[in-house]
């Protein structure tokens, strides 16, 4: 079931276009980057916009936005009686017992995984993805602190949560959702990868929608209602935007405003639930807005989007409509309509591009486990050839455009392995060709050099975000 927000003017809803507009402008100037957002202002869509190569009919990972949708599924599962939140992990799990069993074990709740306040070292994410058992990673990060007294943000917690939600209801938390929550909101084709356990990752790994999260947010918005139905319990909405943690240490200030239930507590009354690189559910009770976004931001720039809501789209939002604008509307519709990520600048020819097009060059042993790369030219576009031990891949790349193809090459291990890309390239010099590779249901480009030297080829890779190294990665090949 198809299910659309309405849209209309921003000043229908009481904002100006000229500070959507700013807000936009400023994005592009201040942060690296954006790629969709949609603002909600009274149940009604007044702005949305995608940077091409990114449409709206795309799914994006949301990493960790992902565990308020399993906070979600716990609401739903507590408020049908599978479980309640004071009831100890240990009695879904009577056989993990850990192997440091003291009283901090047999004391944590269902509440303190949600709350991140299970007291353990550290977040037992690291311990858990290591191994094909996960619930008994889980249970080999200590706990040195009574639960409910400490928050640390801990991924593993929300696997958890996932797992008891599976275990109690006979369904993982992706098919648990679909008549719950994802059929009524029109929630399509979610995505949403699991374990070797087959259990929901619960933390990471759910692909959604933009507007997919702006109706999620709206839901929440409305106290659990939805086309005059109550969806959710509106208790439960209450408690788990509630603040249930403090967390005022944290050098960004709306990382410090506290923790609910899988949802970060924000200044101005507002809440959010949010993943790494830019994937936010901001919800302003106050103002009776939601604003979705998604992004490859910098993991040290996330607060940058919020500081930009708060500065210039907090203030806009006026208590009644306003006049209608029709110059502005315009200069907002033409530059939402032109959004887009920036292409490689170069040119469309070389003459080297003759010289080596069709010919195959063997790669050295490398960390991409690149085997054996082609690169072929010709007026329009060009495609590179790669093979791995996974097989062959072709990726289609544009000249002053985007073309879509799909690609192994990055995979990465949890999150993808075959991934939607959007390319473009261009001669940078007479002997190097460049592309970008977007990988469209990610926050990820990959930015890949070719030098040419005789018979000899350089290849430069590099990511733009990650939570590891973003140093570039250098192979070297010799033709076939």
């Amino acid at each position: 079931m198809t299910v659309t927000l309405p849209r209309t003017t921003p000043e229908q809803q009481g904002i100006a276009s000229a500070a959507v507009l700013d807000f936009v402008e400023a994005v592009e100037a201040q942060i690296h980057e954006l790629q969709s957002f949609v603002l909600v202002r009274h149940g009604s869509i007044a702005a949305e916009g995608w940077w091409s190569p990114y449409t709206r009919e795309q799914r994006h990972m949301v990493f960790s936005l992902s565990k308020s949708f399993t906070s979600t599924a716990v609401g739903f599962a507590v408020s049908e009686g599978y479980f309640s939140l004071d009831d100890t992990l240990l009695s879904f799990f009577p056989d993990e017992t850990p192997a440091d069993m003291n009283d901090h074990w047999a004391a944590m709740r269902v509440r303190d995984l949600l709350s991140m306040s299970t007291g353990q070292a550290f977040d037992s994410w690291a311990a858990m993805v290591n191994q094909t058992r996960w619930i008994a990673g889980f249970f080999e990060v200590p706990v040195l602190h009574a639960p409910g007294t400490t928050f640390l943000y801990n991924t593993g917690a929300t696997y958890m949560l996932s797992a008891i939600v599976q275990k109690t209801t006979g369904m993982n938390v992706l098919n648990y959702l679909e008549s719950r929550l994802f059929q009524p909101l029109g929630i399509e084709n979610a995505a949403w990868f699991e374990s070797p356990e087959g259990i929901t990752a619960g933390g990471i790994g759910l692909s959604i929608k933009t507007e997919d999260i702006a109706r999620f947010g709206q839901l929440y918005l409305q106290n659990g209602r939805w086309n005059g139905s109550q969806v959710i319990p509106e208790t439960w909405i209450t408690e788990a935007t509630a603040l249930h943690m403090t967390n005022a240490d944290h050098p960004n200030p709306d990382w410090s405003q506290g923790y609910g239930y899988q949802f970060w507590r924000c200044r101005h009354g507002a809440y959010r639930g949010d993943g790494v690189f830019g994937q936010y559910c901001i919800v302003m009770p106050e103002q009776d807005a939601v604003l979705a976004i998604t992004g490859g931001v910098d993991v040290f720039e996330m607060q940058k989007p919020l500081n930009l809501v708060w500065d210039i789209l907090l203030p806009a939002m006026g208590s009644a409509p306003l006049p209608d604008d029709p110059a502005s509307q315009r200069r907002l519709t033409e530059k939402l309509a032109s959004l887009a990520c920036p292409l490689v600048t170069g040119q469309p020819d070389s003459p080297t591009a003759r010289q080596v097009s069709g010919k195959m060059y063997q790669v050295d042993a490398n960390a991409l486990g690149l085997e054996e790369v082609t690169l072929n030219f010709d007026d329009s576009m060009g495609s590179i050839v790669v093979k791995t031990a996974a097989g062959e891949d072709s990726i289609p790349c544009g000249f002053g455009t985007w073309i879509q193809g799909h690609t192994r090459l990055f995979a990465q291990p949890l999150l993808f392995d075959d991934a939607l890309t959007a390319s473009s390239g261009a001669w940078t010099a007479d002997d190097t060709f460049t592309m970008v590779v977007r990988l469209l249901e990610t926050p990820f480009f990959h930015t890949v050099a070719f030098y040419f030297d005789g018979m000899e080829l350089i290849i430069e890779s590099q990511i733009n975000v990650s939570l590891e190294s973003m140093a570039p990665v250098l192979l070297t090949a010799h033709r076939a």
